[in-house]
């Protein structure tokens, strides 16, 4: 094997490996993403901030599918290079195929075998190459798997944060300008404790799952960057109330969201010295507001 062959039998182990670890902190590993997964995901959010209409609010689901094409086309390329030195010799041709050694066909085989079509025509000669086809085939269908498992994980975390703007629209109509103190305490400190744990969960969605932070809502009322402060508000009112159990569950409130705005402060890079501070910057990012510009409510 000369030097070509040497680098491309690298050059294409790299990319495969560079997918398989793409994946691997993407789907496995519990609070990290994958550089190609995050800067496809950051780019298309950067490219859908000077969108306007509903093209900004359909980037996430576009950024979704590019990082799904990205590990196609990691694995589809990387594989070929790796049988791209061994073209033709090292593989068996049916009758009537003819013989290239060119990367095309080295994609060829890559993209059939990646595929787990399987035609035939052209199969591997020498026993390590077998190993090497069987490899891809199987890491093929663990690919198409690992898709489908990041979809349907992704989707559930975005119906939690919805649901928990939904939750706070609720309260707000059904509790007026009075708040939770226009409440029972013990009834007003459950829906607290309640709201707590749902931010909580909040924050552990979007360590566990990034890419869901680049989703925008299309209704406000399901966008949480835009009913955060009020639950901010309740947080404040409910330790500023007579009732013990009211300000426990207040000072629960206002901890779960310290914890939101330290990971929007740590993993996506909001500014801000207080919680108030990194809110304000996540409602103007996911609302496209200008800095001084009013609010459209």
């Amino acid at each position: 094997m000369d030097f070509a062959d040497t680098l491309w039998t690298v050059l294409g182990a790299g990319l495969v490996l560079l997918m398989l670890v793409d994946v691997f902190r993407t789907l496995l590993y519990p609070h990290g993403s994958g550089p190609v997964g995050q800067a496809i995901m950051r780019g298309f959010w950067l490219a859908s901030r000077k969108l306007q209409g509903r093209g900004s609010f359909i980037a996430a689901p576009l950024a979704m599918a590019a990082v799904i094409a990205a590990w196609a086309g990691l694995a589809a390329i990387g594989w070929a290079l790796l049988y791209l030195p061994h073209l033709p010799a090292g593989f068996v041709h049916g009758a009537g195929v003819p013989q290239r050694g060119d990367f095309a066909e080295a994609l060829y085989i890559s993209l059939v075998t990646l595929s787990t079509v399987g035609f035939g025509e052209i199969v591997p000669a020498h026993p390590l190459l077998r190993l090497v086809v069987a490899f891809q085939a199987v890491t093929g269908f663990g690919l198409l798997t690992a898709t489908v498992t990041w979809i349907q994980q992704t989707y559930p975390a975005l119906n939690r944060r919805r649901a928990l703007a939904h939750q706070l629209n609720l309260f707000k109509e059904a509790a007026g300008p009075a708040g939770v103190l226009s409440l029972e305490p013990r009834h007003a400190a459950g829906l607290l404790e309640s709201m707590a744990g749902n931010v909580a969960s909040v924050s552990i969605d979007l360590l566990a799952f990034h890419e869901t932070y680049y989703f925008r809502e299309v209704e406000q009322r399901g966008s949480l960057p835009a009913t955060v402060a009020y639950a901010q508000e309740l947080a404040s009112e409910a330790q500023r109330s007579a009732s013990p159990e009211l300000q426990f569950a207040g000072r629960m409130l206002h901890a779960a969201l310290d914890g939101l705005a330290n990971v929007l402060r740590g993993k996506f890079g909001h500014s801000g010295s207080t919680s108030s501070d990194v809110f304000d910057s996540y409602e103007l990012h996911h609302r496209h507001r200008r800095p001084g510009e009013p609010d459209r409510n």
